[in-house]
């Protein structure tokens, strides 16, 4: 009886512990890896019609290949669409997806020839016929099942690089001379 009466209140301490802890709310590995898995298809078959199942209508997307934030998802379809014109036959693979609350972290390679006009910030770029292979990192925050916000960040100058450009350092200035 004197076990059960040290038993009951440590069974009411630990059940009062646990229920006053907050419940990390987020996605299960397995929606983790079915969002990534339309995202990659999306992309691989040129239909942005199936990001409609994972993006929020509002998404902010902060890309590090934008000048802006990309803000709504007709406005990301349009941004991808450049990507599709530019590389017709571009194709991604997931490498990691990692879970950790209401965040995807997707590891991804893309790669492609390019073969159409480049759409970037500075202008279009005529294509090169080259062939990019890239990695880079999606973080993406998921309410309700949808992606919210994203960060997006892989090696601009990485993909230019292989496109052809270089860099050229800033050349000294050559000093004036002084008016009489």
């Amino acid at each position: 009886m004197k076990k059960l009466l040290l038993v009951i209140p440590l069974v009411f301490l630990l059940c009062f512990t646990f229920s006053c802890q907050k419940g990390e709310e987020g996605i299960t590995e397995e929606e983790a890896t079915a969002i990534g898995d339309v995202y990659v298809k999306s992309r691989n078959e040129g239909n942005l019609a199936l990001l409609d199942e994972i993006y929020s209508s509002d998404v902010v997307v902060h890309d590090c290949s934008s000048p802006e934030d990309i803000i709504g998802l007709e406005a990301l379809k349009g941004y991808y669409s450049y990507t599709h014109k530019a590389f017709p036959n571009l194709h991604a693979v997931l490498d990691e997806t990692i879970v950790k609350g209401d965040r995807i972290i997707l590891v991804w390679t893309f790669s492609g020839v390019n073969t159409g006009s480049f759409h970037t910030p500075l202008g279009d770029i005529h294509a090169t016929g080259k062939k990019v292979q890239f990695s880079g990192v999606a973080i993406d925050r998921v309410d309700e099942g949808k992606i919210v916000e994203e960060w997006v960040y892989f090696n601009v100058l990485q993909v230019l690089q292989q496109l052809g450009f270089t860099i050229t350092p800033p050349q000294p200035q050559e000093p004036q001379e002084e008016k009489k």
